[in-house]
């Protein structure tokens, strides 16, 4: 094991001057450590290596990047290389790393944390935002909160409302549509609010309404409208704050429940609003794909469906 002391004295030796190299080996032997010195370099010039090789980089390009001879590299990489802490910076930054993650060895390097390594380090740039939002939410320390609050999003049609309330009375929760706290808080139904101030003016309220909700409901089951995925920051807050369930279903099943449901609007020009439906669906569908898992109902009986959706959140 790797001690305070061997540690200190590398970094000595890495930063001693040239001329002064004959004064810095007599104090090595004294120490009686010029081995674990050696065995020091030869350990962080392999992880030089190894580390370039599965980023696919050339000694050459990394040379350059970094500002140091090719020659340099080379004796660095074979253990050989007595190189300043500037330049080893250097070789840090070329290398996209950080200067303590090469110096201070590893503990454990386990199968799985290689394979982790090497997944991330092929994970396109704009991916990774999204993969690191997945671990913080999936294995935070407020997990366990944010499963007691079941969010259920999706269009219209999908059976939100009458699932959600079937799973709030099992677990004994409240369950909360966040249309409706918009228009109790507003004092204004939902369309009256959108003819008013328009699709960005209904966001901001839902927004607010739903942090107000969360707030003050750290367990329930909330009904959410399938368009907050067009929100970003607001859409993120639901998924970090509850497990979410995209519950969908067919695009024909969307028109024919939201009609039985009394509202006969579609009726009029049927096959544009069902080509606008398929295209709203169509769009939303990666972003639906966000939430931790999916209920589909198409062909379902409401029965049906709520035994998948319990299991589902009380596996």
């Amino acid at each position: 094991m790797k001690t305070k002391d061997d540690f200190d004295n590398l970094v000595q030796t890495l930063t001693t001057p040239a001329g002064n190299s004959a004064e810095s080996n007599a104090s090595i032997q004294e120490n009686d450590a010029p081995s674990t010195d050696q065995e020091f370099l030869a350990s962080l010039g392999k992880r030089v290596r190894e580390i370039r090789d599965r980023r696919g980089m050339t000694r050459k390009l990394v040379a350059r990047d970094a500002g140091v001879s090719e020659r340099h590299l080379a004796h660095l990489e074979a253990g050989e290389g007595n190189i300043s802490i500037v330049l080893l910076r250097r070789i840090t930054m070329a290398l996209d790393i950080s200067l303590a993650d090469l110096l201070v060895p590893e503990t454990e390097d386990t199968v799985e944390k290689r394979l982790i390594r090497r997944f991330l380090e092929r994970l396109p740039q704009h991916r990774m935002e999204e993969v690191v939002f997945r671990l913080m939410r999936d294995f935070g320390h407020e997990e366990a909160v944010r499963r007691k609050r079941v969010a259920l999003v999706g269009l219209r049609g999908a059976g939100k409302s009458t699932l959600g309330r079937q799973l709030a009375a099992e677990m004994g929760a409240a369950f909360i549509e966040i249309d409706k706290e918009i228009e109790r808080e507003t004092g204004m139904p939902v369309e009256e609010i959108f003819a008013l101030y328009g699709q960005a003016g209904y966001r901001r309220a839902e927004k607010r309404t739903l942090e107000r909700v969360l707030r003050e409901n750290d367990r329930g089951v909330f009904s959410v409208g399938g368009g907050i995925v067009s929100q970003p920051e607001t859409y993120d807050f639901l998924l970090s704050s509850c497990f979410t369930i995209w519950v969908k279903a067919q695009p024909e099943e969307h028109m024919a429940r939201v009609m039985a449901q009394g509202d006969l609007r579609p009726m009029a020009g049927n096959d544009e609003a069902m080509e606008d439906l398929k295209r709203i669906l169509e769009a939303r569908e990666p972003l639906y794909r966000k939430a931790d898992t999916i209920l589909d109902t198409t062909g379902e009986t409401a029965e049906s469906s709520f035994v998948k959706l319990k299991q589902l959140v009380m596996h």
